[in-house]
């Protein structure tokens, strides 16, 4: 896939970046065995042209995406500002074990936009952080679509 900067001109890639750095909610799309779309709310983060979601393994999208890590991911706003309203991303995810310094850095990175550096203290997120049954979402998009 070409990376971000190739297939937009610098303003608009500057403007999917800032959406995709808000601490807003994506939701993200996966199918089951039987083709049932499955949408749900997700925390993210956005870098170096991938996105990556937490979740765990006993959930639906994380069983849904074992049979077929075909997925997609919207990323919207209420009313457009500054000419953009949306991000859709679409492409295959791969999974990811808590386990390396990578998986444990990029978990943190999206508690905090969420929670804060404050919030990441709490006694959840720190028990995310050490479950052996959270797993990391891997999606680079083969398709981007903005509006």
């Amino acid at each position: 896939m070409k990376q971000l900067r190739e297939i937009m001109d610098a303003t608009k890639r500057t403007k999917v970046e800032s959406l995709l750095a808000r601490p807003i909610l994506g939701r993200l799309a996966t199918s089951s065995p039987a083709g049932q779309p499955h949408v749900v709310p997700v925390w993210f983060l956005w870098e170096e042209g991938v996105v990556w979601v937490s979740s765990f393994r006993n959930t639906r999208k994380v069983k849904d995406l074992e049979r077929n890590p075909k997925c997609a991911i919207v990323v919207d706003l209420p009313k457009p500002e500054g000419g953009i309203t949306a991000v859709l991303l679409e492409g295959t995810a791969e999974l990811t074990a808590v386990g390396s310094p990578d998986v444990q850095a990029r978990l943190e990175k999206i508690y905090v936009k969420y929670l804060g550096t404050d919030g990441l203290l709490g006694r959840e997120p720190q028990n995310w952080l050490t479950s052996p049954d959270n797993r990391l979402i891997k999606l680079k998009p083969a398709r981007l679509i903005s509006w």
